[in-house]
């Protein structure tokens, strides 16, 4: 990959920020995160490997805590013919569009006397580098996953789960605001979307559910990061850290249809390579939320060493699940992944 000098300095900097972040319990974490570290191998040869004994993924009609998987898709996605712009995005996704996007039918109500969470989330504005995304080609339902602006050479870089595969005709809205007759920063088209072949969300299939995707200029020339700003990637630096998760539900949900945020500690999902947290509040909609490590509340940007997603989709199955939510753990694989994506314009 070929960076001017200032852009991978800015890069490597912002990475040794986020390395610097690490835990102090990453030393206890070592000895049951290298077992499960391998090199990956170049993206070109990246393939699927068997999953013993997957468990099963949540049920979308009866557990819609988060997204479901798609099914897999061939990546990066090229531009569709014409190209789909910004200006496509915005014209298709109007405030009125937006308003009357029919969400599918609401999951059933919490069964009575289901335990409470431990912490849960609080509605907020939102931050300007987190939003949502459109695509046209679910029937124009409303927004159906979470995205962020990730820092990178080009500048135009969004990071969400790998299963939330936005297609070839999505919109990216950064701080979303429900009802607004116009977004604060604008509706964005994605462009490439550059996700591992091996992903899935059930066995180690799970370990890989995390997806890069380009964001077209606006009508002015603009790039997505020199509006929004953008949060630092970084390896995941042990399975204890804390973190603000930030956040969507779609309104089927959540009727505030308003970003949430959680500050919690993040623990290992046990048998796998996966981060867990405990906060209610993140509902369907929240997959690809970011975890953000070194937030700082000034620039409201900091250090994402995660994602809603995984396991399920993101979180276990069954009533009250938007309690527990779960992401991949970054390592190589990612940052290879993010690499490739970086060369995209």
């Amino acid at each position: 990959m070929r960076w001017r000098r200032g852009e991978a300095a800015a890069v490597a900097l912002g990475l040794a920020l986020c390395l610097t972040a690490a835990s102090v319990s990453r030393a206890a974490d070592a000895a049951t995160v290298h077992p499960h570290r391998t090199r990956a191998a170049p993206l070109s040869t990246y393939a699927s490997t068997p999953t013993p004994t997957p468990t099963p993924a949540a049920d979308p009609e009866t557990d819609p805590s988060h997204h479901p998987d798609p099914g897999p898709n061939s990546h990066p996605t090229p531009h569709p013919d014409p190209p789909w712009t910004t200006h496509d995005a915005a014209a298709y996704w109007t405030a009125g569009r937006m308003a009357d996007a029919a969400p599918p039918p609401r999951r059933p109500d919490r069964p009575a006397g289901n335990p409470q969470p431990s912490s849960t989330a609080r509605h907020f504005e939102g931050i300007p580098s987190v939003g949502v995304l459109f695509s046209v080609g679910r029937d124009a339902r409303a927004h159906h996953c979470t995205a962020s602006v990730v820092h990178s050479p080009h500048r135009n870089l969004i990071l969400t789960a790998g299963h939330c595969n936005p297609g070839s005709h999505a919109a990216f809205v950064p701080q979303y605001a429900s009802g607004a007759a116009a977004q604060p920063h604008g509706v964005w088209a994605i462009g490439e979307t550059f996700a591992h072949p091996g992903r899935g969300t059930t066995g180690a299939a799970a370990d890989l559910d995390f997806a890069f995707a380009t964001v077209a200029p606006d009508q002015d020339g603009r790039l997505i990061e020199a509006v929004t700003g953008g949060n630092v990637l970084g390896p995941t630096p042990g399975y204890t850290n804390q973190v603000t998760v930030i956040g969507y539900p779609t309104v089927r949900n959540d009727p505030q249809d308003r970003a949430v945020r959680c500050d919690t500690r993040t623990t290992r999902l046990p048998g796998t390579r996966q981060l867990r947290m405990e906060c209610g509040g993140f509902h369907g909609g929240t997959s690809g939320s970011p975890w953000l490590t070194r937030f700082d509340e000034r620039t409201r940007t900091g250090c994402v060493i995660g994602v809603i997603g995984g396991l399920n989709g993101g979180g276990p199955p069954g009533p009250g699940s938007d309690r527990i939510s779960y992401s991949p753990y970054f390592g190589t694989e990612t940052l290879d992944l993010y690499s490739r994506a970086s060369q995209a314009r």
